[in-house]
């Protein structure tokens, strides 16, 4: 498919079917960079039912980089990965202290911030500053398989970042990466997803009864609790063994969520 054909027909469907997001009408470095952190590995249906509330609660970097750890997770809760919450706080908090407010402009220098990949940095210069830059996510990578891999499998990002790089719209980059991501929302919901061709394909592991349900049951108990809570009570809450609960806790001590003083845990 030439560029320009290609280039037509995305541009036609997002004319007729562009999806209304609140991230797409406030364009600001801050509304940006929240739901880009927030969009990671989670839905879009389930980010525009936390997001809203999230900004109310926390409306600039300033307000979130003020907030305290705890305050961020429970408005957190919902969206899961919650190591994501951690990245952002102290993104505005970085932002806040080393760059007067100001998100940097520079791809390299947001790759230096936590929870941020090139990916992500690339979408932060496209959404926020228009920038003409190249990047790939699951909706983009499979608008490009769809169309352009239909009968290849095991398809590398690496070639798919090379058509990306050749038929994006330099003039307006900020709309086309979002036609792309409506286009290819749409792809995944006809047939069958493009992306099972991908090299980077994963099927993702159960949530149910896994570790990471754990951990997230472990930091709904502590979210609200205002004392410490033991072990031993953590085990009958969540009827688990204290041997069950040892692995998670000892995580989420290491990773900065909770921390512990004598047989008490609370969230740091």
């Amino acid at each position: 498919m030439k560029r320009a054909k290609f280039q037509r027909k995305i541009w036609e469907y997002y004319k007729e079917h562009k999806r209304s997001m609140p991230w797409r009408t406030d364009v600001r470095p801050y509304s940006i960079v929240v739901s880009e952190i927030m969009l990671q590995q989670t839905q879009v249906k389930r980010v525009l039912e936390i997001f809203p509330r999230f900004m109310k609660q926390f409306p600039s970097f300033r307000a979130l980089a003020g907030a305290s750890q705890k305050e961020v997770m429970r408005a957190w809760q919902g969206l899961g990965y919650n190591r994501r919450a951690l990245y952002l706080h102290k993104i505005a908090q970085e932002i806040i202290k080393t760059y007067s407010g100001k998100v940097p402009q520079d791809q390299n220098t947001l790759q230096q911030f936590p929870g941020i990949g090139p990916n992500t940095a690339a979408s932060i210069c496209a959404f926020v500053f228009n920038q003409p830059v190249v990047f790939i996510e699951t909706n983009i990578r499979s608008v490009y398989i769809h169309h352009f891999f239909a009968d290849v499998k095991k398809v590398s990002d690496s070639e798919i970042l090379k058509l990306v790089e050749e038929t994006y719209d330099r003039k307006n980059p900020r709309e086309w990466y979002w036609a792309l991501m409506d286009y290819g929302a749409v792809l995944k919901k006809q047939g069958e997803n493009p992306n099972k061709k991908s090299k980077q394909y994963v099927v993702q592991k159960k949530f149910k009864d896994s570790n990471r349900e754990l951990r997230g049951n472990i930091l709904k108990i502590l979210l609200h609790e205002k004392k410490g809570v033991s072990q031993v009570s953590l085990a009958q809450k969540l009827r688990k063994t204290t041997k069950e609960l040892q692995k998670p806790l000892m995580q989420l001590c290491t990773e900065g969520f909770i921390q512990h003083r004598g047989r008490q845990y609370y969230m740091a």
